[in-house]
């Protein structure tokens, strides 16, 4: 593959395209505030060209995630839809319900239960599968606390429906352990682990059913570019789907990308994204108009 073409805004390529599926911690916020310049840029996208739906891997479903971005100072004309993890991850658990799942993850994921008809314990012995949005406390918490209660799962056989498969994420200044890094660990302890978030289909499957919605017409693959920051999840989900990727360098792997000068090089992404297999079109440092 060859470098991906460093841009300085979307207004460059935004003729290219009739649709966007952008992600949105990293690209439109950092969990503390939002990024005005990545925010205006996806609304003019949306006024001049078409639909902007979000693509998270938030584990809960969207409904229960927009009043987060009003907090954060997202503006609604952001985006056009908006289709989270939660969303693909609640067709599973409503599939394995009654369960009982052990849900592993903080009280403000509640939401993602809410209907799914799926029973809840709090004791990993008594489970039939694990459900895991994340860490109890992603403050103080890291994997290795979990180490002995997943070996506990693992050894019985249960199934893990990860709702967020990604790893870390930033906050404000800091990065915090997300539930694809429990998903890791419990591979590793030879446990079995299903994810319908980024990169995997479930959830793209949603997002082209919701871009053709708003459009009113069947829109084509090669029309709908991906924007996001993240290398396992973003744009592995991209190039899995054969989707164009704008790669927002200076998102969660900015401190691995920029040079001595602080600056980010074709050739230095370039280099990033080969080492783990992966590929994008365009480059940009932050997202812009």
């Amino acid at each position: 593959m060859s470098a991906p073409t460093v841009i300085a805004g979307l207004s460059e390529i935004a003729d290219q395209y009739d649709a966007v599926l952008s992600d949105v911690w990293g690209v439109i916020h950092n969990g503390r505030e939002s990024f005005p310049e990545a925010c205006e840029a996806l609304i003019e996208f949306g006024r001049r060209r078409g639909p902007v739906v979000l693509i998270s891997n938030v584990p809960r479903p969207a409904r229960f995630v927009l009043s987060q971005l009003k907090e954060l100072g997202v503006p609604r004309e952001t985006w056009s839809g908006f289709i989270a993890s939660g969303d693909a991850t609640f067709a599973e658990l409503v599939k394995r319900a009654p369960g009982p799942a052990w849900a592993v993850g903080p009280a403000r994921d509640a939401g993602l239960y809410e209907g799914s008809g799926v029973d809840l314990t709090e004791i990993p012995e008594h489970a039939g599968f694990i459900s895991c949005t994340g860490l109890f406390d992603d403050d103080v918490e890291t994997p290795e606390d979990y180490r002995d209660r997943l070996q506990i799962c693992a050894d019985r056989g249960l199934e893990m429906v990860c709702a967020n498969p990604d790893r870390v994420v930033q906050r404000g200044d800091k990065m915090i352990w997300c539930a694809g890094a429990l998903a890791d660990l419990y591979e590793t302890l030879g446990g079995k682990v299903l994810m319908a978030g980024k990169p995997f289909s479930p959830i793209y499957d949603l997002c082209y059913a919701e871009v053709n919605r708003l459009a009113g017409r069947d829109v084509p693959r090669d029309r709908i570019l991906a924007i996001g920051d993240g290398v396992q999840t973003d744009v592995a989900g991209a190039n899995r789907q054969a989707l164009d990727l704008l790669f927002v360098a200076g998102g969660i792997h900015a401190a691995e990308l920029a040079g001595a000068d602080g600056a980010m090089a074709a050739d230095r992404v370039e280099a990033f994204l080969s080492a783990r297999g992966a590929h994008s079109k365009w480059a940009g440092g932050d997202l812009r108009w």
